[in-house]
């Protein structure tokens, strides 16, 4: 087969204790599965359907890297996440036998330009320059599901520069990992190499060039990532 143009390379995940590397399919975000969550944006935590966006596959930050602060925002927030690793896909999966599609699970955060977001949400239009930009999906190493389980409560948090941000548990998600699985697989067919974002505990915030971001999750694991200033215009030509 030619192609016009060199395609791109492959996202993949690296896998605790394998050589072996997890091939990115798409990335899932479920919106507002934590009730403190949902209060502290404004909204009734009750037990809604689950809504989910997309953010770019090519997104994904590798642990320990250093990204630049993104262009056209003031207001930069993390969001710490579990991330849900499928192995095999389907349709209609039902909720007692989703969690044998799940490879494993990983730290991952859902960056947001918080302030184009909340201007695309005051006049209705899509979120995608507030959530799916480039660098906004920092993740960590997968744990495989045949070494740790299927996680449902333990610690998560997030600290900036050593001082603790948000802070909550798994156990407080609104719509359990399987549960998620399922309903979203009514709308799409999922396949092998999909991840979600299963939401955020309270405790979102901004954060700066120059700042460092510790995550945490129970039985999963660790990720760190750094912010730089972003390269001006004429540093960017001069090189």
């Amino acid at each position: 087969m030619k192609y016009v143009i060199a395609p791109p390379a492959p996202v993949v995940i690296p896998v605790v204790g394998s050589d072996a590397v997890f091939p990115v399919r798409r990335i899932w975000c479920v919106g507002r599965n934590y009730a403190d969550h949902a209060r502290e944006m404004g909204h009734d935590p009750n037990r809604e359907p689950p809504f989910f966006f997309q953010k770019p596959t090519d997104s994904i930050v590798a642990n320990n890297a250093a990204i630049a602060y993104p262009p056209q925002t003031k207001d930069l927030h993390h969001e710490i996440e579990l991330v849900v690793c499928l192995g095999t896909g389907g349709v209609d999966i039902p909720v007692d036998k989703a969690l044998s599609h799940v490879f494993g699970y990983a730290v991952g955060l859902d960056m947001t330009r918080r302030d184009l977001q909340t201007d695309a949400k005051k006049l209705q239009r899509p979120w995608e320059m507030g959530k799916s930009f480039d660098e906004s999906c920092p993740v960590s190493a997968i744990q495989p599901a045949t070494k740790i389980g299927h996680p449902s409560k333990g610690a998560i948090w997030v600290k900036v520069n050593g001082q603790t941000k948000q802070q909550g548990d798994l156990n407080q998600q609104i719509w359990r990992v399987e549960e998620t699985i399922a309903y979203l697989s009514t709308y799409v067919r999922l396949e092998a190499g999909d991840i979600i974002l299963n939401g955020t505990p309270a405790g979102v915030g901004p954060c700066k060039a120059g700042d460092k971001l510790d995550g945490h999750i129970d039985g999963v694991g660790d990720l760190s990532v750094s912010y730089v200033a972003a390269k001006t215009k004429a540093a960017q030509a001069a090189e």
